[in-house]
């Protein structure tokens, strides 16, 4: 590089030079994609890469995780980068040269593996970061940790995994870092569009477990027993007045959905248990405690006013992504240069949840959401849809946010 060039220009030439490989890298995981704690090659993949420039190197963190620290040449703060590595069990229906054949047992039955919500675009990208950073690493004022995380998507059933193992396992310690950067490519933003958003950005997501034990019997003669469809049923119905009739939604919008409900074997028994499964999401912790109070309530009432009982297990997942104020509001004018102004938007509140929370309750956090929608497909399938596509010209700039962002501010520190 010459020497009149500044840092940025540097940069930004660096970005480019490696933004083919970048999209390589892309399609290489998703042709091959591999379901959370279990990324083995996307590992080795990702431990090589950093290898070869010369940084150090963690492997087997939280169990496939890979960790690299690129010293800089001058001393300063330290500055984190991270990214998701893991697929989930969707059947990809895209028509891709690169689209992922890969079928593996999930839960007891055979599934597909995709990344239908874009994080080997999250694992090429900060790949491609690594190696610009590690392209300017005498300017650098501090250091840079890499992050490459497994299981965002959730651990294994009676397994650990995700953020908040890496976090166990001392990711944010040796060096811990000042601040803590992340992205998220998102189907329905045009690609080249990056949105942010100051405080609460997405929901605390709670996992909320109901089992109706009733009393069962011949589907002929109901009165002899007690029926745990018709009071789940019932449960279900009572929930929807929690969100819509008991919390102040003017604060803070809240969700609660239920996605399954199992019980029974055939059409003339009435089962003696049913199961429902769903999930609670909001962005206020006091909302959130209210919510989960009122679930038990109502459940345990409508059931013991049928004469049956209801055993509720709520499980906490992902807190609210919460992007620190004074880091936010520090960083976006590092964003409008690289996007320019016109192209970063404030982002609304989004009912998904991130684990990159738990990154954020340890040292001050900014996550934003990187467009990849053609700006000709206004019908765009959703994240986590075997659909979901991902225009690649938006690569390049997530890998350009990542570095200014890294040099920018460890630069003001």
């Amino acid at each position: 590089m010459s020497g009149t060039k500044t840092i940025a220009e540097e940069l930004d030439a660096l970005s480019a030079k490696v933004e083919n490989r970048v999209i390589e890298w892309r399609r290489d995981f998703h042709a091959n994609p591999e379901l959370s704690n279990r990324e083995f090659e996307t590992a080795k993949k990702v431990a090589a890469h950093l290898t070869s420039l010369g940084i150090e190197v963690k492997t087997n963190v939280a169990v496939t995780g890979v960790v690299g620290l690129l010293r800089g040449g001058k001393p300063g703060k330290v500055v984190a980068l991270r990214a998701d590595m893991d697929a989930l069990p969707v059947k990809e229906e895209v028509d891709l040269p690169f689209a992922s054949k890969v079928k593996t047992t999930y839960e007891n039955q055979e599934v597909g593996v995709m990344h239908a919500c874009g994080h080997d675009t999250h694992t090429a990208m900060l790949m491609g970061a690594a190696e610009v950073l590690a392209g300017v690493r005498d300017q650098i004022k501090g250091s840079v940790k890499f992050i490459f995380q497994p299981a965002e998507e959730g651990a294994p059933a009676g397994e650990k995994g995700g953020a908040a193992l890496m976090i166990e396992e001392g990711v944010l310690e040796n060096p811990r870092p000042d601040a803590i950067f992340g992205l998220h490519v998102i189907a329905g933003m045009e690609v080249g569009t990056i949105q942010y958003r100051v405080g609460p950005t997405l929901a605390s997501g709670d996992m909320v477990h109901i089992d109706i034990n009733g009393t069962q019997t011949h589907g002929g003669y109901p009165w002899r027993g007690v029926d745990p469809i018709v009071v789940a049923s019932q449960v279900v119905l009572g929930m929807q007045t929690i969100v819509s009739r008991q919390i102040d939604i003017t604060l803070e919008p809240a969700i609660l959905s239920f996605g399954s409900i199992h019980g029974g074997v055939r059409s003339n028994i009435i089962p003696e248990t049913v199961s429902l499964t769903g999930t609670m999401r909001t962005f206020n912790e006091g909302m959130r405690r209210d919510l989960r109070a009122r679930i038990v309530t109502t459940a345990e009432k409508i059931a013991e006013s049928c004469g049956a009982t209801a055993c509720v297990h709520i499980e906490p997942d992902y807190d609210v992504t919460y992007n620190d104020p004074t880091l936010t509001r520090a960083m976006l004018p590092t964003l409008e240069r690289v996007a320019g102004a016109d192209r970063v938007l404030e982002a609304p509140k989004i009912m998904g949840s991130e684990d990159f929370s738990f990154y954020q309750k340890v040292v001050p956090g900014l996550f934003y959401l990187l467009g990849v929608t053609p700006a000709e497909d206004k019908q765009p399938a959703a994240n986590h849809s075997p659909h979901f596509y991902v225009d690649e010209k938006a690569l390049g700039l997530g890998v350009r946010s990542l570095v200014h962002l890294t040099i920018d501010y460890l630069n003001r520190a």
